[in-house]
């Protein structure tokens, strides 16, 4: 049978210990600190009938000459020894980590409250979804996401507040990059449900699953991939784009006119520009390596995007403008990658995704980053860097609502660390670039 304490609150006194312990504590205690300061207060007591010690949140007690470990935490099974020096460094181990635990989630919130505030998860019930843009009017939100039981993104819209999901996309195919027209009533998105090889690339995604559960992230370069849009209701379906090679990843101008888009109908992906019907195509950029993301400036001046053309997949950030003949680097550290930046409404800052990468990508987390800018017709300028998430998930593809009063952006940072979209007020105030 079980002697002893099982648990008593460390810093209590022994007289409030013996009251919360399931039998008195042995009147020969002594209080002691174990490996560091930053360990709580606990008691180890010197009777032999009954040696026991106690933690905030675990405990350690004899039973028949051993020393059995318990959590409160219930991360750590039950543990036995046959002398109390291996549990006694044991629990000094874990109440570090656990306290350390705790301190770095305290610290999270605290350097992320300086601009985000009611954080929360907006999507659930995908095995994974991200990449969303908001409505005009702020209200939906498009994205992707993996359907339960199918390989391949999907595009979905739903409500912002308590939204239910909803697919406006084929059903079949890799899809991806939605984006609301300027009016709401139509969505943009790139599709390969075309493909001749469906069937082929459906079959081998799932045996990819089927051996590991999960197909790491990756980008698909599909040829097959086009642009498309169709009415809120997924209706309507039109194709813009019918060139050999890779069509994706567009999004409108904010006057409506314009689709700014990657495509690697040239052998190599650069930047295009055609009209919101798909007439009159034009390259923007034509320098090896990818260009990507783009987007945009409020004042439809500019385009943002990314760009491995220093060196493969260390992705930097540009901005070009929309004749093409001025271009600013705006990023250059090659330990760094650099992806997915998005304009705030008022065209004062980008928001991106970073991660150092200098000791490989094994060890690299995305977070967000802002980056104040200044433009005119002819000259556009990076400003002030700040960090904006801390967590030690990655965060990435940040965009504004229309107002510029909310974030939304894509995170593994909730419960089973599935890729999912968030959502949060945006609290930074507004101030000049510098």
């Amino acid at each position: 049978m079980l002697s002893g304490p099982l648990f008593c609150h460390a810093g209590a006194s022994l007289a409030s210990s013996q009251a919360c312990c399931a039998r008195p504590v042995p009147e020969q205690v002594a209080p002691i600190s174990l490996i560091s300061d930053t360990l709580m207060p606990c008691w180890l007591t010197r009777n032999n009938a009954s040696r026991t010690l106690n933690f905030q949140g675990c405990g350690f007690f004899c039973a028949d000459d051993q020393f059995l470990f318990v959590s409160t935490y219930g991360m750590v099974p039950m543990i036995r020894f046959r002398s109390p020096a291996p549990a006694i460094l044991l629990a000094a181990c874990f109440l570090m980590s656990v306290s350390g635990s705790a301190k770095a989630e305290d610290n999270v919130a605290l350097e992320e409250g300086k601009h985000l505030s009611n954080i929360h998860q907006e999507t659930s019930g995908f095995p994974r979804a991200g990449e969303g843009y908001f409505s005009p009017d702020g209200k939906w939100i498009v994205y992707q996401a993996y359907p339960v039981g199918y390989p391949f993104y999907q595009i979905y819209v739903q409500a912002t507040q308590d939204g239910v999901p909803r697919r406006i996309s084929p059903g079949r195919g890799r899809t991806t990059c939605a984006y609301f027209s300027v009016d709401g009533k139509k969505i943009l998105f790139a599709s390969a449900h075309v493909s001749d090889t469906l069937e082929k690339d459906e079959q081998q995604a799932r045996e990819i699953e089927a051996r590991g559960g999960h197909r790491r992230y990756q980008w698909d370069f599909d040829p097959h991939m086009d642009i498309y849009a169709c009415n809120f209701d997924g209706t309507g379906l039109t194709r813009l784009t019918d060139a050999s090679g890779y069509d994706a990843e567009g999004s409108y101008s904010h006057d409506g006119r314009f689709i700014v888009f990657t495509s690697s109908r040239d052998g190599d992906p650069d930047l295009y520009i055609m009209d919101a019907d798909g007439k009159n195509v034009r390259q923007i950029t034509n320098v090896p390596g990818y260009d990507g993301g783009p987007f945009f400036s409020p004042d439809d001046q500019w385009i943002i995007f990314r760009s491995d053309r220093q060196q493969k997949d260390m992705l930097q950030l540009y901005a070009i403008s929309v004749d093409g003949k001025q271009e600013v680097q705006l990023t250059d550290d090659l330990n760094t990658v650099n992806w997915a930046p998005y304009f705030h409404p008022s065209g004062k800052y980008i928001i991106w995704a970073r991660a150092d990468y200098s000791r490989g990508p094994a060890g690299a987390n995305f977070d967000l980053w802002t980056m104040d800018v200044t433009s005119t017709a002819t000259t556009f300028k990076g400003g002030a860097v700040e960090r904006i998430t801390y967590h030690a998930k990655a965060d990435v593809l940040p965009v504004f609502s229309p107002d510029g009063k909310q974030l939304l952006w894509t995170s593994n940072r909730g419960e089973g660390g599935t890729s999912q979209l968030w959502i949060a007020d945006w609290n930074r105030p507004e101030r000049s670039s510098r």
